[in-house]
């Protein structure tokens, strides 16, 4: 094999492998994969809807850079081979140092464009213990209602009871005090509002 097959060889294969991981939708990394049809990112022990923290999480070394690599050094070793006469050790430096560019290039895009759209998913930030909604189908006593509240940006709706059993109108402000089987027990925010300042003026006064 001369040197021309060879860069030829590195510069289809890494163009294919690129390609088929593309088409197949999913790249495979040493340390992180990342499904580009979902679009989230995990890692081994993590659930497949859970984010992680980015940056140093992806090692620049990864199956996409070395495929980048591999086209790019192929392609213009095999350019540089065929159409110039410069020495092979010319040629090999050069066609090293594009094959990093490219690679560089890959990694920059994936970390720039396609890992900052993810954002760390906390569990926490899912609880709907504590979330402040107002009831959008009222509570009869004993029985079920609706509230519609905020979270993370979204506006969302789900079957309501009250925690005391209390009958609560339309349009009233409500506070989450726990979630279960899909429905939201609530109470009043006025309720908790006073239930508080009372706890607040009764420390006070102890003090």
């Amino acid at each position: 094999m001369n040197w021309e097959m060879f860069y030829l060889t590195c510069f289809l294969v890494g163009v294919t492998l690129s390609v088929l991981a593309f088409v197949g939708g999913t790249i495979h990394l040493p340390h992180v994969h990342f499904h580009l049809s979902h679009g989230h990112v995990a890692t081994p022990g993590v659930g497949g809807h859970a984010g992680v923290s980015r940056g140093t999480e992806m090692p620049w070394f990864n199956f996409a850079t070395i495929t980048a690599f591999l086209a790019w050094f192929g392609g213009t070793g095999y350019l540089l081979t065929r159409h110039s006469s410069l020495l092979v050790t010319v040629v090999i430096i050069l066609a090293i140092v594009a094959g990093l560019t490219g690679a560089t290039l890959v990694f920059w895009f994936i970390v720039k464009f396609l890992l900052t759209h993810d954002q760390a998913l906390d569990p926490a930030d899912y609880d709907r213990v504590g979330v402040l909604g107002c009831v959008s189908s009222a509570i009869r006593m004993g029985g079920t209602g609706e509230i519609i509240f905020s979270q993370e940006g979204t506006r969302q709706t789900c079957g309501a009871r009250s925690e005391n059993g209390e009958a609560i109108p339309h349009g009233a402000e409500v506070i989450v005090t726990r979630y279960e089987h899909g429905i939201a027990y609530v109470r009043r925010w006025e309720e908790m509002a006073d239930g508080h300042q009372d706890s607040h003026t009764n420390d006070s006064s102890i003090s």
